[in-house]
């Protein structure tokens, strides 16, 4: 890379150095999949539905491993999946600039590489974090110079199994319906992928029309001249209340449960390639023992972001706040916390997501069926926790497991690949730093399983094969041929 990102503008070389590399390591891999029919109509070997980061480096491995007949569902737009350029509000990414996040192992396909390309080696230098917009700019090339088989504005509505072992996706798309048959399917669907926003009971008691969560598409420029309340003090809480003052909030008051803000990200302190590869290893109760502790700990928002709402004079903390009470008094909400009550036009929680099954649609049909951690593991004493205990779990390839064995074969065919997975696999699916190494075991898990299922037909396809490496006129048996010359003499 040293000779080709030192300027500006040299996309061109960089892409050709990627295709050079790809050329040497003869990737992609060559198709190998048997084709199947079903209902008249081909089959997908594998469905990836969500078209961000995590379905994206999916797409790329699966390629690379040559599973070239797969694709990727998005319902949104080109250019707006994930959450970078719709509901995610921080000016830059939280992670370090330097994460090789998707790449893959491929230094041309580097974030890195790819910024130095469009802006030059001094900007990198210079760059603190990753601007997000940026951000998506590179994923929007990424799967564009990996040809990658996405499809946007499809909605998956449905999936059921079927009799044959494989899946059927009822998919919308416009005002059109279609099935979609697909040996495997991979949920690549972000932090609410099993479940959605969480938002506290309380909020039943105001109109929805006073408040929204951090997730929601906001009218920021509405909120000029007004007072906006945020609950909640983690990244996006931070970034929903800086997009607020910027937009020109009168008051901005912050409500936090804690006497302070955590300060220290545990996990990024041990942060290394033996927690990448290993924590799936870990027994059970040692899975539980870290999470348990890393989520009590909480994570604490990134300095900027505070620093971002900090610098306006009208933007007030208040610690040691949890919400008693929402009253709502004509057009304005009263925000009721044990040190004092505060009159606010609007309200957003930035208070997470939940994981609730019964919450995903598309899943009605395999909820009953799905193991979460509860259904099996004993909550250890003085480590309860309700978001570890609602988690999936999950096989070796990310896949669902039965509750009761035998009760819905077809759940195999389906891969966690979101956010909920981190109890059963660590962090692998849903941040930026080691989404390769996930997207690496999610894809040679269903090779694995294509070549097994298929073995019948690739034992066939051995038996068949009939390309000869001698013709017979390579080296002759020296003693048969003396004989031949020796008879040839006498006649």
């Amino acid at each position: 890379m040293s000779e080709l990102a030192t300027s500006p503008g040299d996309l061109d070389a960089l892409e050709s150095r990627l295709q050079q590399d790809l050329s040497w390591l003869e990737l992609p891999a060559k198709a190998w999949v048997p084709p199947r029919e079903a209902d008249g109509q081909p089959v997908v070997d594998v469905v990836i539905i969500g078209g961000g980061m995590a379905g994206l480096v999916a797409s790329g491995m699966l390629k690379r491993l040559g599973v070239a007949n797969h694709v990727v569902l998005d319902k949104s737009p080109a250019g707006q999946e994930g959450p970078w350029v719709t509901f995610a509000r921080m000016r830059t990414l939280r992670s370090p600039k330097q994460l090789t996040g998707p790449a893959m192992g491929l230094p041309a396909l580097t974030f890195r590489a790819y910024y130095e390309a469009r802006f030059g080696r001094d900007a990198w230098v210079a760059l603190d974090r990753a601007p997000r917009e940026t951000w998506m700019d590179y994923l929007i090339w990424y799967r564009k110079v990996l040809e990658l088989p996405v499809r946007n504005g499809i909605s998956v509505d449905t999936i059921r199994p079927r009799d044959d072992g494989m899946l059927d996706l009822i998919c919308s798309q416009a005002d059109r319906s279609d099935k979609i048959v697909a040996r495997h399917v991979v949920l690549a669907t972000g932090r609410d992928g099993l479940g959605g926003p969480f938002v506290p009971e309380i909020a039943k008691s105001i109109d929805r029309k006073y408040w929204a969560h951090t997730a929601d598409e906001i009218d920021f420029a509405g909120f000029r001249g007004k007072r906006v309340g945020v609950i909640g003090a983690g990244a996006s809480a931070m970034d929903n209340a800086a997009s607020a003052l910027e937009a020109g909030a009168a008051r901005l008051d912050m409500f936090v449960r804690r006497n302070k803000l955590p300060a220290i990200n545990k996990f990024t302190g041990i942060g290394s390639q033996g927690v990448v590869h290993g924590f799936a290893g870990l027994p059970d109760e040692w899975k539980w023992r870290f999470l348990n502790y890393a989520m009590g700990q909480q994570t604490p928002p990134p300095r900027p972001s505070v620093l971002r709402v900090s610098a306006f004079e009208q933007a007030y903390l208040h610690l040691e706040s949890p919400i008693n009470a929402l009253r709502q008094e004509g057009d304005q909400v009263m925000v009721i916390t044990p040190r004092g009550s505060y009159s606010v036009d609007f309200l957003i929680f930035g208070t997470g997501f939940k994981i609730d099954l019964t919450n995903r649609s598309e899943l009605a049909a395999f909820e009953p069926h799905i193991r979460l951690w509860r259904d099996r593991f004993p909550t250890p004493a003085g480590m309860a926790n309700g978001e570890l205990e609602g988690s999936p779990d999950l096989g070796d390839a990310f896949e669902f497991l039965e509750r009761q064995p035998g009760s819905c074969p077809t759940l195999s065919k389906i891969h966690c690949f979101n956010f909920p997975a981190t109890l059963s696999h660590g962090k692998l699916t849903g941040d930026i730093p080691a989404i390769s190494e996930g997207a690496d075991r999610l894809a040679r898990g269903i090779v694995r399983s294509l070549f097994v299922e298929d073995r019948e037909t690739h034992f066939a396809s051995l038996r068949a094969f009939d390309t000869p490496e001698l013709l017979g006129d390579e080296w002759a048996d020296d003693e048969l041929e003396a004989t031949s010359k020796l008879s040839s003499e006498r006649t």
